[in-house]
C-alpha cells in the first residue's frame, strides 16, 4: 500500500493524507479478510502487533521494516472491528514499549490506554446543503457567535441535585455541599439532540468543541492528547460524533474544533519517547510537562498536516482554533532562568520551524478548503498573525484577543468609585482592533483555577452584580469583533466551572435572577443576528466610530456601529456606573427619529426598568463634534441601544413660531350675482 511517492511525501513533510495509509485499515490479501498496519517507528530493532487476538504475546506477529523510511507494515487476517491492539516497539537495548497507534480511529475508553480498530466508512453524510453555502458564504461578513463547550460536563445523566438550593448554588446539608453523584456522561447522539437545540433557540452561531481528540485524563479537558485521529470514545463511536456534527449542521450551526498541535501528554502509552528515544517531540514544556513536537521534523510534520486535514474531511469541521500557539512560536516560552534561553540562527527567540509549521497548514487548509476558518489562540504581539502568509503572515482567519479580555474583566472587577481612574480599560482595544481579525473570548479558561466565576468578580451587591454581568456581555457584543462565550456564562453561575459533573441547569430553573441572565443573553444573541451594523464590519475600521470615549468621569461610552448600508447604522451607550441620568445628550451621526432597539435595564432581563425614552428625534445641536444629537433617559449599569427609523420629527422653536404668527391670507373676493333671462 505504502508508494514510493508516500514515502518521499512523508520524509519532506508534506503528505497531506498519511491517514488512508498509516495506523490500522480493513483490506483484502489473497482473497483473506484482515487489516493493514503500517507505524513510523524508525531506530528500533522490532515492532509487533499485540492484541485479543493474539493473547497479548508481543512475539507473535510481526511488522516488516519498509527500507530504510522507518515505517513498519504487515498484514493479519482474521481480525475484527473493534478489537484491541497496541504496537510492541523494542529499542535497539532490547526494551519493549507498549504503544497505542498515533494513527488509531478510535479507542479503548479510558481507562483502558488500547487502541480499537475501526473504519471511519459507512456513516451518510446529509449536509451537503450547509457545505455548498458554507462554500458561498463569506464568513468575514456574517455572524460569528461561538458557544464553546466541554463536552463531557455541559450535561451529565442523573447529577441534578436534590433539595433547595441557596441563591449562590450550594445545597445545605453535611459535606460536600454539591451531591456526590455526578452522573454519566451524554452521549454525542444526546449532545445532537439537546445541545444543538439549545444553541439554535440561544442564537449562537457556532459550537466550538474543546479537544474531543482522546486524551487519558479528564482534568486535562482533553488538552493533553494520546490519540490525535481518535474521536473520544467517552461519549460514543467516530460515527456517533460525525452524526453530532450533522446535527448541528442541519440545524444551521457551525462546529469549530480545538486542535493541540503545541504538545502532548507523556502518558507511556502515547506519542512520548515512542521509539525509547524523543521522536515526535523535541524537548518537554517547562511549565507544564508536556511533550512539545518536533516541528523540524518532516515526518511529524506529516503528521500533523494530515491530522489537521483529517478532521476538516471526515469530519467535515468548519473551523480549527489552534490551541496554545504563543507556546509554540517562542523558543523561551515559560523559560524564566536566562542560562536556559534558546536563540535561532538570528540570534532572535522565534521558532523558525514552528511558525514555518504554523503556515505550512494554515496554507493547506486554504488551498483545499478555503471556506475553513483557522483560529489562533495567540496571546502576544506577534505580528500579522491573520495575515496571509506570502505577506509576511501566519496564515490565519482570526485571533483571539486576549488584550481586550484581560483588560475588560479588569475594569469589570473594579468598584465603581475606582472606575474612572481604569476608564482607559474600556477604550485601549479599539487602539489596535482592526490590526488582526479579533475573536473576542470569554473562555473556559477565565472561569477556573480560582479565577472565580465571571458575576464572582462584579462588585457592588447582588443586582449591581447581575447588572454587570449584563454589562460585560453587552459590551462584548456591540464591539468589533467576533464573540465567543463559555458554556454557563449565560447562567450567572456562582462557581467556577466543573469539568467533574454539568453545568448548573437548576439556577434557571429555580431563580429568578438566573432565569433573567439567560433570556437576556438569548435576545442579545439574536439582536447581534438581526443586526448587520454588528457584524458586516467587524473587522474593518469603517464599522466603528467613537461618539465619546472619554467620558471617565461618569464612566459612561457611546459609539456608532455601521453596517453595509445607512440603514444599518447603530447608536450604543453604555453606562457602567450604578447612577441614572433623567437626561442625556448624546451626538448622533444624522438626523432623524432614533428608535429604542434593546435595552438591557429591562426587567425581563432583571433591570430596574428606568424609565427610558423609546423614540428620540435629533436636533441640530451641536454635541460630541456632530451637528445632531438627541437628549435620552440613561438607567444606571445599562445599556441602550438606537437605530434610526425615519427622518426627524422634531420642529425647531423658531419654526414653529413662524408657523404661529403667520399670517391668514386675505378673503377671496364674492364673483357677481348671475341672474336668468326670460326668454
Amino acid at each position: 500500500m505504502i508508494t514510493e511517492d508516500d514515502l518521499h511525501l512523508f520524509s519532506e513533510g508534506s503528505w497531506q493524507r498519511s491517514w488512508e495509509k498509516m495506523g490500522a485499515h480493513p483490506a483484502i490479501k489473497d482473497g483473506i479478510q484482515g487489516w493493514s498496519f503500517c507505524v513510523w517507528a524508525p531506530e528500533v530493532a522490532s515492532v509487533h502487533v499485540v492484541g485479543d487476538f493474539n493473547g497479548w504475546n508481543a512475539t507473535a506477529t510481526p511488522l516488516e521494516r519498509i527500507m530504510d523510511s522507518g515505517l513498519w507494515h504487515g498484514f493479519i487476517p482474521g481480525l475484527n472491528q473493534g478489537d484491541l491492539y497496541k504496537y510492541v516497539i523494542e529499542t535497539i537495548e532490547g526494551e519493549l514499549l507498549y504503544k497505542a497507534d498515533p494513527y488509531a480511529f478510535y479507542s479503548e475508553v479510558a481507562p483502558g490506554t488500547a487502541s480499537r480498530l475501526w473504519d471511519l466508512s459507512g456513516y451518510a453524510w446529509k449536509d451537503a446543503a450547509w457545505l455548498r453555502k458554507r462554500s458561498k458564504r463569506d464568513h468575514m461578513h456574517t455572524p460569528l457567535n461561538i458557544y464553546e463547550v466541554h463536552l463531557g460536563s455541559w450535561k451529565r445523566h442523573g447529577d441534578e441535585p436534590q433539595g433547595e438550593p441557596r441563591e449562590d448554588g450550594t445545597y445545605p446539608g453535611p459535606g460536600d455541599p454539591f451531591p456526590a453523584q455526578r452522573g454519566t456522561f451524554y452521549s454525542y447522539d444526546d449532545l445532537s439532540v439537546e445541545l444543538v437545540a439549545y444553541v439554535k433557540n440561544m442564537g449562537y452561531t457556532h459550537i466550538e468543541v474543546m479537544p474531543v481528540m482522546e486524551h487519558p485524563f479528564d482534568g486535562s479537558w482533553g488538552y493533553q492528547g494520546t490519540g490525535y485521529y481518535a474521536a473520544t470514545a467517552r461519549y460514543g463511536t467516530p460515527q456517533q460524533f460525525m452524526h453530532f456534527v450533522d446535527a448541528c449542521h442541519k440545524a444551521g450551526i457551525g462546529v469549530i474544533l480545538d486542535w493541540v498541535p503545541g504538545g502532548f501528554c507523556a502518558d507511556a502509552q502515547g506519542l512520548a519517547t515512542f521509539n525509547g528515544s524523543m521522536l515526535y517531540e523535541r524537548e518537554i514544556h517547562p511549565n507544564w510537562g508536556t511533550h512539545k513536537f518536533d516541528f523540524g521534523r518532516p515526518e511529524v510534520v506529516s503528521f500533523l498536516l494530515s491530522n489537521a486535514l483529517f478532521w476538516i474531511d471526515m469530519f467535515h469541521a468548519d473551523g480549527i482554533r489552534m490551541d496554545g500557539v504563543s507556546s509554540m512560536l517562542y523558543l523561551n516560552f515559560g523559560v524564566d532562568n536566562p542560562a536556559d534561553k534558546k536563540f535561532n540562527k538570528f540570534g532572535t527567540e522565534e521558532d523558525l520551524d514552528a511558525s514555518a509549521f504554523i503556515r505550512t497548514v494554515n496554507e493547506a487548509v486554504g488551498e483545499t478548503h478555503p471556506d475553513v476558518m483557522m483560529i489562533a489562540e495567540e496571546s502576544t504581539a506577534w505580528p500579522l498573525v491573520t495575515y496571509p502568509p506570502a505577506d509576511g503572515g501566519l496564515g490565519f482567519h482570526y485571533k483571539w484577543d486576549m488584550g481586550w479580555m484581560n483588560d475588560t474583566l479588569h475594569y469589570m472587577q473594579t468598584d465603581f468609585p475606582w472606575r474612572p481612574g481604569n476608564h482607559r480599560l474600556l477604550t485601549f482595544s479599539m487602539m489596535y482592533a482592526f490590526n488582526e481579525n479579533f475573536v473576542l473570548p470569554l473562555s473556559h479558561d477565565e472561569v477556573v483555577n480560582g479565577k472565580c466565576s465571571l458575576i464572582g468578580r462584579m462588585p457592588g451587591d447582588p443586582w449591581r452584580q447581575f447588572a454587570g454581568l449584563r454589562n460585560l456581555a453587552f459590551y462584548q457584543m456591540m464591539h468589533p469583533g467576533a464573540k465567543l462565550n463559555f458554556m454557563g456564562n449565560e447562567l450567572g453561575m456562582f462557581i467556577e466551572w466543573r469539568y467533574y459533573e454539568s453545568l448548573q441547569w437548576f439556577l434557571a430553573r429555580d431563580f429568578e435572577t438566573h432565569a433573567h441572565q439567560q433570556a437576556f443573553i438569548e435576545a442579545l444573541n439574536h439582536l447581534y443576528l438581526k443586526e448587520a451594523g454588528l457584524w458586516h464590519f467587524a473587522y474593518d475600521a469603517q464599522g466603528f466610530e467613537w461618539i465619546d470615549a472619554d467620558n471617565n468621569k461618569q464612566s459612561i461610552i457611546s459609539f456608532v456601529r455601521r453596517g453595509k448600508k445607512p440603514a444599518d447604522d447603530l447608536v450604543i451607550i453604555i453606562n457602567f456606573d450604578p447612577a441614572s441620568y433623567e437626561t442625556f445628550r448624546m451626538g448622533v451621526p444624522r438626523e432623524g427619529d432614533w428608535k429604542l432597539v434593546f435595552n438591557t435595564d429591562d426587567p425581563a432581563f432583571g433591570g430596574s426598568g428606568y424609565p427610558v425614552v423609546e423614540m428620540a428625534s435629533s436636533r441640530p445641536e451641536a454635541w460630541n463634534g456632530r451637528d445632531d444629537s438627541i437628549e435620552i433617559s440613561l438607567p444606571g449599569m445599562g445599556g441602550l441601544v438606537y437605530k434610526r427609523s425615519r427622518a426627524s420629527s422634531y420642529v425647531s422653536p423658531t419654526k414653529a413660531k413662524a408657523v404661529h404668527t403667520k399670517k391668514a391670507p386675505a378673503p377671496k373676493k364674492a364673483a357677481p350675482k348671475r341672474t336668468r333671462t326670460k326668454k
